[in-house]
């Protein structure tokens, strides 16, 4: 038996030490363009320089996430296949689409956390509330009068909304549309009145007038807008909502293998050209241990299946 385990011991640590000998595929489980995109190819092409290896990249969209998702869990876990982990295909659609053909504890290894992009609250200029407690002061005087779009059913502003609700007794109506782009054109024009999202798609908006931010779901205010608070500095203390991205890869991927990505990953994230794209996109790099990306990924889980599973949130 001592005999196998130094075996098995010299094997894994010798494959760790060759490895990778051809290039890397990236999966990203989202339609080009995003900041699921921005972040995976700023961390590969500082990841590339560790690993001597190209790491290419494939978009592949589809069931928000869930056909990328299906597929790599699948995928030989031999460190040439990895994905994006994201917050809504990690933490949120499990709890709200059964039967997804994949288990995302059971069927992948966190490798490192890279990212987090703010999520902000917005509405529409005209709207008469210039910060957060004005407008739940809004919505509680004129109840279900007020709308608010979505990227559709299920999605990250979809429940970081909900939340919200949840947590300030608001009774906000939910008008889910197919992107982000459709849900902005309303929002613009004025047909709805408020929406949740990632700061990329929505600052345009804001500094041309058109929008209005209220509040920031992260702990701390942003360096790009320092006068506006917090969720949490706004009554609501403990609030937190963010879109995320991780690097994971199939579930029995040789522990050395994982451990050589997470440290690459962690440098890239830290390198001062990663550093400053990302902070185009107000987004805050990470780069963490195998194990304290697992550790986020079940806080966030938690997070988000009490939010599901309160507001009521199913699957179309």
């Amino acid at each position: 038996m001592r005999i196998l385990l130094l075996a098995l011991l010299f094997t894994g640590t010798a494959y760790g030490q060759t490895y990778p000998n051809k290039p890397v595929r990236l999966v990203v489980p989202f339609a080009p363009g995003g900041s699921s995109s921005i972040v995976a190819r700023s961390v590969a092409a500082e990841m590339e320089k560790g690993l001597g290896q190209p790491i290419v990249i494939e978009n592949k969209g589809g069931g928000g996430g869930n056909v990328a998702m299906h597929e790599v869990a699948r995928a030989d876990p031999d460190g040439y296949t990895l994905i994006i982990g994201h917050v809504g295909s990690l933490a949120m659609t499990p709890y709200i689409t059964p039967n997804l053909g994949y288990d995302v504890n059971k069927d992948f290894a966190p490798v490192s956390l890279l990212a987090k992009v703010p999520n902000i609250f917005v509405v529409h200029a005209d709207v008469p509330a210039k910060n957060l407690r004005e407008l739940v002061a809004l919505a509680k005087g004129k109840p279900g009068q007020l709308y608010y779009g979505s990227a559709g059913n299920g999605s990250a502003g979809h429940l970081a909304m909900e939340y919200l609700k949840l947590v300030s007794g608001m009774d906000l109506q939910h008008v889910p549309y197919k992107g982000t782009g459709p849900n902005l054109v309303d929002l613009v024009a004025g047909r709805t009145h408020a929406t949740s999202a990632g700061t990329p798609p929505l600052m345009p908006h804001v500094k041309s007038g058109r929008l209005r931010v209220i509040a920031v779901g992260t702990p701390r205010r942003l360096e790009t807008l320092p006068e506006v608070a917090t969720v949490a500095e706004q009554g609501y203390p403990g609030f937190e909502t963010s879109q995320w991205y991780g690097l994971n890869a199939p579930a029995k991927t040789p522990p050395a293998l994982i451990k050589r990505l997470a440290d690459e990953a962690s440098k890239a994230v830290k390198s001062p050209a990663v550093l400053e794209r990302f902070k185009a996109d107000d987004a805050e790099s990470v780069g963490s241990t195998p194990q304290e990306y697992a550790a986020f990924i079940a806080k966030e889980q938690a997070r988000w299946k009490e939010v599901i599973q309160k507001a009521g949130v199913k699957a179309d």
